[in-house]
């Protein structure tokens, strides 16, 4: 049974008056507001303001600069590269070319027909005997993505996973401390879903089912080197932090995951020899990388410097 209500200590006719009241003073022009509720926002304003603003997104300089370490020419190398002990790994949008380290003489290689199942390669990462290469059907829409593995001695296809349709395309993809990591961009010219733009690329954590468990945003001033394009390549280095290219600036641009928010840390920026794409480190030797130059039609190979300590 429910209980009784409390005596109301408002009368029905104090009730009315206080309501004839409110309709008086609209009538009059008087703002639903009372003096001390705009006081009390005034207040507030004041206080947001007194508060300290975040600095401004900008690009850090410590003056830190990539020693180019050695150039080969390779044609088929539009998209990026990948290396091992002894070989790295050209790649372009349906292609693959297996080059030694010491001479740059071409050991293996693998073509796809242009109006094939792959389309477009964007990256590598070594796994063993295994080339885990990151694909889309860029710029074609819906986007769509894909791994797909090589087998690295002869550089023929293994094996396939799909993504299927996702907002971006899988632009590169590596595994670290027992879970894999992908970054799917979106662009500002074609071949981004309509109504997106650059800013919807982010950084994902997956498990080995590649079920998504985080999802981070770059930050704007890396956004901001991207120009029309996205984010290109990336990995973490032996420093456990992450590195991270556009596509067309020779910048490598150094974050890490937040300990707050949705977006990451960024700590740094080092200039390197190649503008962009896909880069891979290489693990034999310390803190190397190779990247491509597009435009030269080149795998560079670079040094890259240990970062000051506090950053």
């Amino acid at each position: 049974m429910l209980a009784p209500l409390p005596p109301n200590k408002f009368s029905r006719r104090k009730i009315l008056v206080g309501m004839a009241g409110v309709a008086g003073m609209a009538s009059t022009g008087f703002a639903a507001e009372n003096l001390d509720t705009e006081a009390m926002r005034a207040e507030y304003r004041k206080w947001l303001e007194s508060l300290p603003s975040a600095p401004k997104p900008a690009l850090a300089d410590h003056g830190l600069v990539a020693t180019e370490l050695g150039r080969w020419h390779i044609m088929e190398a539009n998209q990026g590269v990948c290396v091992d002990a002894e070989h790295f790994y050209g790649i372009g949008n349906h292609a693959l070319v297996k080059h030694r380290k010491d001479t740059g003489e071409r050991v293996a290689h693998w073509f796809g027909p242009n109006d094939g199942a792959i389309i477009h390669i964007n990256s590598g990462w070594v796994d063993g005997d295994n080339l885990v290469l990151s694909h889309s059907n860029f710029s074609q829409l819906p986007m769509a993505s894909s791994l797909e593995i090589y087998d690295k001695n002869t550089l023929q296809p293994v094996s396939s996973y799909s993504f299927g349709i996702r907002l971006g395309s899988l632009t590169w993809a590596v595994r670290h401390n027992g879970y894999w990591w992908a970054t799917f961009a979106n662009y500002n010219d074609s071949g981004t879903t309509p109504g997106f733009d650059q800013r919807w690329t982010f950084f994902a954590q997956f498990d080995d089912n590649w079920q998504q468990l985080q999802s981070w945003l770059f930050p704007p001033q890396v956004i901001g080197t991207w120009h029309e394009s996205s984010c290109s390549g990336g990995d973490w280095g032996n420093d456990g932090l992450l590195y991270v290219t556009g596509h067309d600036e020779p910048l490598l641009h150094v974050l890490r995951l937040p300990k707050q928010g949705v977006t990451l840390e960024y700590v740094t920026t080092i200039k390197v020899p190649f503008e962009g794409q896909s880069w891979a480190w290489d693990r034999s030797a310390g803190r190397d990388i190779y990247g491509i130059s597009r435009a030269r039609q080149e795998v560079i190979a670079a040094r890259i410097p240990a970062l000051p300590a506090g950053l």
